[in-house]
């Protein structure tokens, strides 16, 4: 009589652990097709941005605000648990997709894989287009907008230094919470290390008596010409007029003194009118760089082509290719050649236009 209860007793055992099982595989279903399962609600081109101090509940309050099904919060719990994630969800922009799985966004926030934007400082630029583009620059966050070039330079931790030609032309990644301050501190630590690493490389004969120098002709280098084979020789072109006492004539440097007064043409009132950086009328390298030189224009510096050219101009057939002389008669001969190419050029234009 004792042995029917115990019969009784190991089936409603065997029926209690295959219920159990059962709605322990139902549970590992349905976490599984969540985490895996990509949210609903996801539009091309959308992110969730982490701040300092947002939790995960937080996180998936801006998850909802945006349109986005994000299911049940303790799903997210157990899933940033068996992650490691909770508490340690990283701050930046995140990028989402139509495919963006919890799991996937889980590990994005745990390892900090953050949205990575460019900012671009172009050869050549000088330091009012350089702040102007940072100004645009989306989401930086914009601290110097209302600092002048005196007091953006002593943040930085150079009071006194002139900013002109002290932020090397280069792409620089930023993510959300960075601000413009600390890409230009990044840009001004670059050329710096790029300046150190060319007077280091100059040539024993340079005329160049400071690194400062060395930035101030690149910048000019950088001016005259983008085509990179020609850097070296108008570097040495102009080694060799400061050697001699030769001005350097260069039309970069008279704009650049001109400031806005400039609107797109020189004048010969212009090349006469005396400013600190008119190399028409005055001897020497201008007082500051006066544009962004990039690396090729400071190693062109450090070691100029060889050469006994003094002069150069144009040779205005839209290449951006110079005409290189030794004598004023050779240059004269080259500037008629320039006239000629850059008069056919605009004939063409204009017959173009017309058509």
């Amino acid at each position: 009589m004792s042995r029917k209860p115990k019969r009784r007793f190991g089936g409603f055992l065997f029926l209690f652990m295959l219920v159990a099982a059962g709605a322990g595989f139902w549970a590992w279903q349905r976490y599984t097709s969540f985490a895996y399962r990509p949210m609903a609600g996801i539009e091309a081109g959308a992110s969730v941005v982490v701040e300092a101090g947002d939790s995960l509940p937080v996180v998936l309050r801006k998850l909802r605000a945006a349109g986005i099904e994000t299911g049940e919060s303790i799903e997210w719990r157990v899933l940033a648990r068996q992650l490691q994630a909770a508490g340690k969800l990283q701050v930046g922009e995140y990028p989402l997709d139509p495919t963006t799985t919890p799991r996937e966004l889980l590990i994005a926030m745990r390892d900090g894989k953050v949205t990575q934007r460019r900012f671009t400082i172009v050869e050549g630029w000088n330091m009012r287009e350089l702040r102007a583009a940072l100004s645009r620059a989306a989401p930086l966050r914009h601290e110097t907008t209302q600092l002048d070039d005196v007091a953006l330079m002593k943040l930085l931790g150079h009071p006194g230094q002139h900013p002109e030609g002290r932020f090397l032309p280069e792409t620089y990644l930023y993510t959300t919470g960075d601000s413009d301050l600390e890409v230009l501190r990044r840009a001004h630590d670059a050329m710096d290390k790029a300046l150190a690493s060319a007077w280091q490389q100059r040539g024993e004969d340079t005329v160049l008596k400071t690194p400062d120098e060395m930035l101030t002709l690149a910048s000019i280098v950088e001016k005259e010409t983008g085509i990179a084979s020609e850097r070296p020789q108008i570097a040495g072109l102009f080694a060799r007029r400061l050697r001699i006492g030769m001005r350097l004539q260069t039309d970069p440097t008279v704009i650049y003194g001109m400031g806005s007064r400039y609107n797109g043409n020189i004048r010969k009132a212009d090349l006469l009118t005396d400013t600190p950086y008119n190399t028409y009328t005055r001897a020497g390298l201008p007082p500051t760089p006066i544009a962004m030189p990039g690396i090729d224009a400071l190693e062109a510096v450090a070691n100029p082509a060889t050469g006994d050219a003094l002069f150069f101009v144009a040779i205005g057939d839209g290449s951006g290719r110079h005409l290189f002389a030794r004598t004023l008669a050779e240059h004269q001969a080259n500037v008629g050649r320039y006239l000629k190419n850059y008069r056919a050029q605009q004939g063409s234009a204009s017959t173009a236009e017309k058509q």
